[in-house]
């Protein structure tokens, strides 16, 4: 894969049953505090929107995926967008799909008038916190012992990512 093979585009409605497949391959407890997806679960609903996804796509095959939203319904915290869902297929991963899908979010929520992103990831997830640390990221916070994943628990890292300038 060369970087002009990789095309990022929202989501389209038409896009949700590629999407949900490639989202069932990507579930891991590394990564997700939700159970893992059925067969028969989409992606789409009323608080999960078609133009809240951007798409990474290799020869018209979804590759990818992030989901950027408002931080918040609240007026006063219309300047931040939190970023809800990453995910690369297995078969691309260590070639900068993630990066550029994070990176094209952020370029998205700052065109939409953000000054900052901001994430929650997994204390245990390390290859996320080195991506997103890649991008610019930095950590905010820290809930510890926030989830119980498969006996153990696990800490809820907050991080962001200023946008101005």
């Amino acid at each position: 894969m060369h970087d002009d093979d990789l095309i990022i585009r929202p989501a389209l409605a038409e896009d949700e049953r590629a999407l949900a497949v490639l989202n069932r391959a990507a579930w891991s407890t590394l990564s997700d505090v939700s159970p893992e997806p059925s067969e028969e679960d989409g992606v789409f609903d009323e608080r999960h929107t078609p133009d809240q996804f951007l798409l990474a796509l290799v020869d018209g095959r979804i590759v990818g995926y992030v989901r950027q939203v408002p931080a918040t319904p609240l007026a006063s915290n219309r300047h931040v967008r939190q970023i809800q869902g990453l995910g690369v297929d297995t078969s691309v991963r260590g070639r900068g799909v993630g990066r550029k899908l994070v990176e094209a979010a952020c370029q998205a929520a700052k065109a939409g008038g953000a000054r900052k992103v901001t994430l929650r990831v997994l204390g245990w997830n390390a290859p996320a916190r080195r991506l997103y640390e890649s991008c610019g990221f930095v950590v905010e916070g820290s809930l510890s012992e926030e989830f119980l994943i498969d006996g153990t628990y696990v800490d809820d890292i907050l991080m962001a990512r200023p946008l101005a300038g």
